[in-house]
């Protein structure tokens, strides 16, 4: 992974979207103001969900095509720090079984981290990136986004998306079912298009024309079927669900992608025009969508104007972890507590291990103010209920990779020290994860006492798998309790192999 600089604002900035279908690539600089000048687009028809088997694997054949397209991604993003370049695979690494090992590979090209995102955060990104694109206005909005694996639904104002779905259809996954042998029947058409109206009919009430004022499209599949009509005179404004219903008819009279002749089609979109556009059939149907605008951006855009806010300190995951505080009734002050000792001892460990990172301290900070969020449900073994909550709530802002993190310091923060359960996550996380996951367990021992008292001075120093931890004078004589928790502390480490000291 590429060093990061941490503390430097940078000049350019990147984000790679993995799509489903097409893997995109934007490139920008980043102003005094904090605005994006785009000065650099790619993208490649990868088809990745194409590629995957009945067993959801990815295949060897469409995992080369990927990594051929992220060799030339890596020469634009190879030597911009870590901190400058956000990259988000969607559903198809949602599903694949073998996802992990094609994003060690992937992040090994492109010199970069990889997040895995659930599907209600590709929504809120997705929201976020067409948000920006638009006039100010205090109208509620239906954004709709058909990728390859996933179509994504977002009603939001201004900028805050208020509700969020997402669906397992799309232009890839449809085309995979309804129209594999490349014939585009009429009843081909039709159990698409059913397909979709059954997929979108748990959330049609929400989304239905009626809780919004304007409907939005965007993304790869609505953008090229909007060039469609237009080339072909069918509208000229945005989509019409009259023109859609004449696309389709011009489908079915070809009968194959191979007869298309269609103005506006480009070669790569033949292959899953059929599918993304039962599926968008499906959405004016169940959505009762007789016009929609487009927008020219997406997911990417969103996936920048997130890392621009992280850069210049406005974390949405500062916000998730506060709003998670307070669903789930964290004792706000022992966690400030712990998430302050947590942090201090970060400071002067990490540089002693090697990987002084931010977004490692950071991540430790929010499992410690998180490390209760399992008395929500119960006191025994609140720390295995509080990582299955982390493991799988809908956090905004956090990669799945991310969420994994937390819940594995949480599982870990008290009780036994479980080191194996740390091989699950992604590599750059496993070895500093444990140690994290030792400082986590000190601070919280420390504070077990759940007193406003000021915390010791403390110094620590690591070696290796060795942690001295000095406190001031006499502390731990006036301190009896602490000093039995240490004692007890000590030999839980020692059975993970780890050896802990203090005076």
């Amino acid at each position: 992974m590429t060093a990061p600089a941490q503390n430097e604002t940078p000049e350019t900035v990147a984000a790679i979207d993995l799509g489903s279908n097409s893997f995109h690539m934007i490139v920008a600089r980043l102003e005094p103001a904090g605005t994006l000048a785009i000065i650099d687009r790619l993208r490649d028809s990868v088809r990745l969900g194409g590629g995957l088997s009945k067993k959801n694997r990815l295949k060897k054949a469409a995992q080369e095509r990927a990594f051929h397209c992220l060799q030339s991604f890596a020469q634009r993003v190879r030597d911009l720090p870590d901190n400058a370049v956000r990259i988000a695979g969607t559903n198809t690494l949602r599903v694949a079984t073998n996802a992990a090992e094609f994003v060690a590979r992937a992040e090994a090209i492109l010199q970069h981290p990889i997040e895995i995102i659930e599907g209600r955060e590709e929504a809120r990104l997705i929201y976020l990136g067409v948000a920006h694109g638009l006039a100010a206005g205090d109208e509620k909005r239906l954004v709709v986004d058909i990728g390859g694996g996933s179509t994504e639904c977002i009603i939001g104002r201004g900028m805050q998306p208020l509700q969020r779905e997402s669906l397992f259809t799309g232009c890839v996954q449809a085309s995979k079912r309804f129209f594999a042998d490349g014939e585009i029947s009429k009843a081909a058409m039709k159990a698409a298009r059913l397909d979709a109206r059954l997929v979108f009919l748990p959330v049609a009430d929400a989304f239905r024309r009626g809780n919004w004022e304007q409907a939005i499209g965007c993304a790869g599949t609505i953008r090229a079927i909007r060039n469609i009509l237009h080339e072909e005179g069918l509208c000229d404004s945005g989509i019409e669900r009259g023109a859609l219903e004449k696309l389709a008819k011009k489908l079915l009279a070809a009968g194959h992608p191979d007869r298309l002749k269609l103005a506006g089609l480009s070669q790569s979109r033949r292959p899953v025009l059929a599918g993304g556009l039962s599926v968008l059939l499906g959405v004016f149907d169940s959505l009762d969508i007789d016009h929609m605008q487009v927008s020219d951006q997406s997911m990417r855009e969103g996936l920048l104007y997130d890392l621009v806010g992280r850069i210049r300190h406005q974390d949405v995951r500062d916000a998730s972890v506060t709003a998670a505080i307070q669903r789930w009734d964290v004792d706000a002050a022992q966690a400030g507590r712990v998430a302050q000792t947590a942090r201090t001892l970060c400071r002067q460990a990490c540089a002693q291990w090697g990987f002084d990172d931010e977004t490692l301290v950071r991540l430790l900070e929010w499992a410690a103010r998180l490390h209760e969020i399992g008395l929500g449900v119960s006191h025994n073994n609140y720390h295995k209920h509080g990582a299955y909550i982390l493991q799988h709530a809908d956090m905004a802002g956090f990669s799945r990779q991310e969420q994994a993190f937390l819940a594995t310091l949480v599982l870990n923060h008290r009780s036994k020290f479980r080191v194996d359960t740390f091989d699950t996550l992604m590599q750059p996380f496993v070895k500093p994860g444990r140690r994290l996951c030792i400082l986590l367990r000190l601070a919280v021992l420390i504070h077990r006492g759940r007193s406003d008292t000021q915390c010791p001075e403390l110094t620590l120093t690591v070696r290796g798998k060795r942690i001295h931890l000095h406190f001031p004078a006499a502390w731990l004589q006036q301190h009896s309790l602490t000093l039995a928790d240490l004692e007890r502390e000590r030999e839980r480490l020692k059975a993970a192999g780890y050896t802990l000291s203090f005076d």
